[in-house]
């Protein structure tokens, strides 16, 4: 090779390598803009999630404010006179002492589903114990049937339950307790189902309504020979929760359910409730189903995304507490986020995956999951990326980005309901004075253990080391859908159960 053809070698390899390096240089900055529009989007998010304790007291006496308005309404029919909060009296009447005893059954109603229960209570505070369950899914035509015909379904699984499931049973009559668990499926507003979840104590006519719900399942029950009866109404799952709480514990004063859907339920002084009717002795518990996944106030850390998912939700301006702390919307609000990111900055890559796109396809377990990956290369969310999204190639960075938004809805979730359970202890007086026990069920405070650690860290910085001894927060007994069966063994007594319609 000749001097003159080295040089132009030379050269034009010199060429190659700077058009390489400027090539190079623009994609590493490009990406570290894009690096940088994501962290954007992530501090504005978490900024505006932000629950500091000034916040959550906020929270907490605005909610105050709403449970007293409603509370103090003539009627419960007086919309113009009521806050947010429904307010709904559940049950009015003996709940458990701690003697109860015998075998008990429970239906929970969850949804398209049914839960069987029977459990053995040894009175004298003892566990519940012997516990059979079986979950069945409900046929469409009975969804959509009459009561009566759910009626005769339950009272012919009961029958097949009790074949598969044999127990030392006696010729006395046995106590049924009959729970609604809320869920955010979508079930025919025409349906029996949702008829029931509407009704409460609130007004004669849906009382009425209500004690037929009873006769009817007493009356099924009876023509399939079994030796079961009624001897409640049927209410939220919650306040059966609530039920389970005090056979344990008499400071046992509210409820909470987190889970697909939520709510809270406490006993309140008869007093207390103007709408009430003069027909209920005031010793007696009045327990109130507070109907919280429609709370809302101006101190909540709403942001854009919620209020987009809000809009485009089955019930726009409906259940803004529940699409900000249930299991049902808090990986679609995860969702939305990187999707934002991945629309802007290319947080997975310079094409779109079309799966990120899909409402809801993201649910609170693989969020959990991802959020709780300690593992060194975030492996959990790797998986979780590829099986919802259709992600075959994060990188690290975007995994780390992806558990960091996760962590900010699940803190803000955790805390706002945290500053709820506070609001209610608040006005029942009990924060500087009394010991009083929530209990709390559902698959987010079971199974997502940051969740539930964000919750009780919530409580703890709001009151304090010395009031933070006044309230004390435990797990539900007996499991899922149990409160059935302590529901069961409450006393004689009644009053309406709520459900209000499926979001």
């Amino acid at each position: 090779m000749t001097r003159k053809e080295v040089v132009v070698a030379v050269t034009a390899a010199t060429a190659t390598a700077v058009a390489a390096a400027v090539i190079i240089g623009r994609w590493m900055r490009r990406k570290e803009l894009q690096r940088k529009h994501t962290q954007r989007i992530l501090m504005k998010f978490a900024r505006e999630c932000a629950t500091p304790v000034s916040k959550l007291w906020a929270v907490a006496d605005a909610f105050v404010a709403e449970m007293t308005t409603s509370l103090a309404a003539a009627s419960a029919a007086a919309e113009e006179n009521r806050g947010s909060l429904s307010m709904l009296v559940s049950f009015a009447g003996s709940l458990p002492s701690g003697d109860e005893k015998g075998v008990h059954y429970g239906v929970n109603l969850r949804g398209k589903e049914i839960l069987l229960l029977r459990g053995t209570l040894g009175g004298n505070e003892e566990p519940i114990s012997d516990v059979q369950k079986q979950e069945i899914s409900i046929p469409e035509d009975v969804l959509n049937g009459s009561f009566k015909e759910l009626c005769d379904y339950i009272s012919l699984e009961l029958v097949k339950f009790l074949g598969m499931n044999p127990g030392k049973e006696t010729e006395e009559v046995k106590k049924l307790g009959f729970t609604l668990t809320r869920t955010v499926q979508q079930i025919g507003s025409g349906s029996s189902i949702s008829a029931i979840q509407r009704k409460s104590l609130a007004n004669d006519d849906d009382d009425t309504v209500l004690k037929e719900y009873v006769n009817d399942m007493n009356e099924s029950l009876e023509r399939h020979g079994l030796k079961i009866r009624m001897n409640t109404a049927l209410v939220d799952d919650t306040v059966g929760e609530l039920a389970g709480g005090r056979y344990y514990h008499k400071d046992t004063v509210a409820a909470v359910t987190l889970g697909m859907g939520t709510n809270a339920a406490y006993i309140e002084q008869a007093h207390e409730v103007s709408r009430l009717k003069s027909a209920i002795p005031q010793a007696q518990e009045i327990v109130i189903s507070t109907e919280w996944a429609d709370f809302r106030s101006c101190h909540l850390p709403v942001t854009e995304f919620d209020a987009a998912l809000d809009a485009e939700s089955l019930n726009p301006g409906s259940r803004v507490f529940e699409k900000m702390v249930s299991g049902g919307y808090l990986g679609e609000i995860v969702r939305r986020v990187l999707l934002r990111m991945s629309e802007e900055s290319a947080l997975f890559g310079d094409t779109l995956p079309p799966k990120l796109t899909i409402p809801y396809i993201l649910w609170s377990p693989d969020m959990a999951a991802m959020h709780q990956d300690i593992s060194d290369d975030r492996e959990i969310v790797n998986k979780k990326l590829k099986e919802v999204f259709g992600i075959m190639d994060s990188t690290l960075a975007a995994r780390e980005v992806v558990v960091e938004v996760c962590d900010v809805v699940a803190e803000r979730a955790a805390r706002v309901a945290g500053a709820g359970i506070v609001g209610m202890i608040k006005k029942l007086g009990r924060l500087e004075k009394k010991m009083s026990i929530v209990i709390v069920e559902g698959g987010l405070y079971d199974h997502y253990r940051v969740f539930r650690n964000y919750l009780h860290s919530s409580v703890w910085e709001m009151l304090g080391d010395e009031l933070s001894d006044h309230v004390v927060i435990e797990h539900s007994h007996g499991g899922s859908g149990a409160g059935a069966l302590f529901f069961a063994a409450s006393g004689d007594g009644g009053g309406g159960g709520n459900q209000d319609s499926e979001n």
